[in-house]
């Protein structure tokens, strides 16, 4: 990071981190450009979606880490695909930070090559030293991540490792019965019979740290933490940030349809990728991608199917119950 200023408490602050790509400039800059799949391609982000468009503005709404705790905001971008360049600028921004703003540039250096530059602005909500001091950390943490990420992406042949997927059941219940046992994950420990032990952090209402302990078919046992975001009654999003040995990258979602009165369709969706480096150690010599890929969709897939089963039975029997 290059500080381009003195660290007095109050002032605004700027840091600029910068990287050469093997890729094409305007490759890069569609990786940027496409809030949706960051979580895919940033370590930080847990999930990022666009809430208005007027343009080439859009706002954008972000949940990410930040020095090993999750923060939202959101920005306003201006997109100049034939500048590559896209500013940004928090709307509402998240203590201890008290505005930020910043800029991508993509600057072609040949054919398959271009040099990418993050820019930041930012000064702290209280003007205190300490609040200064951790969004520059944050700042440098995240913006190195991202760089090295969107390198390694843009890079390779992302699509090859990537695989999404998913299970579903039809509930004769109500959407609030299975939205109340998958959100309330700290029961799963005794609910589930594939999940050994669980925390679950919930200091923000809707936001939530999810730590388990949870056994695969193959008897094979995995610690796991997750960030999860949470919409009564219709899906909870998740970024796993503690993942087991095979995965460079678990997203997904519990997703909550109204099929009729009293009627649900309740799906499981996984995005992985898988960490190619690791495949042999963990599977044996005799593995590739293709059997990873399937040893890992296999393991998530029975456990997503058993959870949807038992959410199923909970929902089905809370709505006799009720004589719903």
């Amino acid at each position: 990071m290059k500080a381009k200023d003195a660290p007095d408490a109050g002032a605004v602050h700027y840091a600029e981190h910068e990287i050469t790509v093997s890729a094409p400039a305007d490759r890069v800059y569609a990786f940027i450009a496409d809030v949706q799949k960051w979580p895919q391609l940033f370590g930080p982000t847990i999930h990022a979606e666009q809430v208005g468009q007027d343009g080439q503005s859009e706002q954008i709404r972000i949940w990410a880490t930040a020095n090993e705790t999750v923060k939202t905001w959101t920005s306003r971008r201006k997109l100049d695909p034939a500048a590559r360049t896209i500013t940004f600028r928090q709307e509402r921004s998240q203590h201890p930070v008290g505005g930020m703003g910043g800029t991508w540039a993509i600057e072609p250096l040949a054919e398959d090559e271009c040099h990418v530059r993050l820019s930041h602005d930012y000064f702290a909500a209280t003007g205190e030293p300490a609040d200064l001091d951790w969004i520059a950390k944050a700042v440098d943490r995240n913006s190195t991540a991202e760089l090295r990420a969107l390198k390694s992406a843009a890079e390779a042949d992302d699509a090859r490792t990537l695989l999404t997927f998913a299970d579903a059941v039809d509930v004769d219940g109500a959407a609030a019965d299975v939205y109340d046992f998958i959100n309330e994950a700290g029961l799963w420990e005794k609910r589930l019979p594939h999940v050994l032990r669980v925390n679950l952090q919930e200091d923000t209402p809707g936001l939530q740290i999810l730590e388990m302990d949870t056994r695969a078919a193959d008897g094979s046992v995995h610690t796991t933490a997750s960030v999860r975001l949470c919409e009564p009654h219709h899906k909870i999003l998740y970024k796993q940030v503690v993942l087991p040995g095979l995965l460079t990258l678990h997203t997904g979602r519990w997703l909550i349809e109204k099929r009729a009165p009293s009627r649900v369709s309740v799906t499981s969706e996984h995005t992985i990728r898988i960490d190619e480096s690791r495949i042999t150690a963990i599977l044996g010599e005799n593995a590739d991608l293709a059997s990873a890929q399937e040893f890992v969709r296999g393991a998530l897939s029975g456990n997503s199917l058993a959870t949807l089963k038992h959410a199923k039975s909970y929902a089905e029997a809370s709505g006799k119950a009720a004589g719903r």
